[in-house]
């Protein structure tokens, strides 16, 4: 397809935490290259919650054609009604993972195969974009907290560091990350605050954006946190007004 890899790893944000602010949602449909981009909602880190679905719908049916795929409940989703998932996956041209937990997301994702299937859609350019278990998941190493104190979980490692996300909202992650890289139980990688976002092209990172204009993101080392350069969204969006 000529398309180039890219991953768009929220730390938090878009439609599930900012309903009011589009900007990073706005962002990864623009780099999809696409006037109306298919869209496929995959919101397995949450047990394919209703709810949660009815508002991807609500957040992008005006802007992209949009689907989804739930592997809880076959009989919904475009799963059942394509009768291949990978393929309907490799037909989009961005794939939005939604929050939750990341271990039950990891296992039921490598039980039916869809982990394969995400590494050959990023391959052939179709974007990955998704915020905290969607954003983890990307990493080959990430700090979770959903089911209790933070610990280290092993993600796909489509790119090669750790992650940490919601890195301003929950302190105890951010304790236990830079923690577990000083101590060299964690490679060196990123931490990413809510309402900001990484861009990577290939598996390098291209830019950090971010929908507030407080917000930062930090390359965490055995040396400590260094600040990243970043591109405030809402400044553009207040000058293009």
């Amino acid at each position: 397809m000529g398309r180039i890899p890219q991953i768009l790893a929220l730390g938090g944000g878009g439609f599930s935490m900012e309903a009011g602010n589009p900007l990073v949602d706005d962002f990864a449909l623009e780099i999809t290259g696409c006037d109306r981009p298919r869209v496929c909602f995959v919101p397995t880190a949450s047990g394919d919650a209703d709810h949660y679905v009815v508002r991807f719908y609500r957040r992008f049916a005006a802007v992209a054609d949009c689907s989804h795929l739930s592997l809880f409940r076959r009989d919904k989703g475009a799963g059942a009604v394509e009768g291949d998932i990978e393929r309907h996956l490799l037909a989009q041209d961005l794939i939005y993972v939604g929050g939750g937990s990341v271990l039950s997301l990891l296992g039921t994702w490598r039980a039916h195969g869809v982990d394969a299937m995400l590494r050959r859609a990023w391959r052939r350019g179709v974007v990955l974009c998704g915020l905290s278990a969607g954003s983890l998941c990307w990493f080959a190493e990430a700090i979770t907290a959903f089911h209790g104190p933070p610990q280290v979980v092993r993600g796909l490692g489509i790119l090669p560091f750790s992650n940490c996300v919601h890195y301003d909202g929950e302190p105890s992650r951010r304790e236990a990350f830079t923690a577990a890289i000083a101590a060299g139980e964690l490679r060196g990688g990123y931490a990413v605050e809510d309402g900001t976002a990484l861009h990577f092209v290939g598996r390098e990172l291209a830019e950090v954006v971010s929908s507030r204009e407080r917000a930062s993101a930090y390359f965490v080392s055995a040396d400590g946190e260094q600040a990243l350069p970043l591109r405030c969204l809402a400044a553009r969006a207040l000058a293009a007004a």
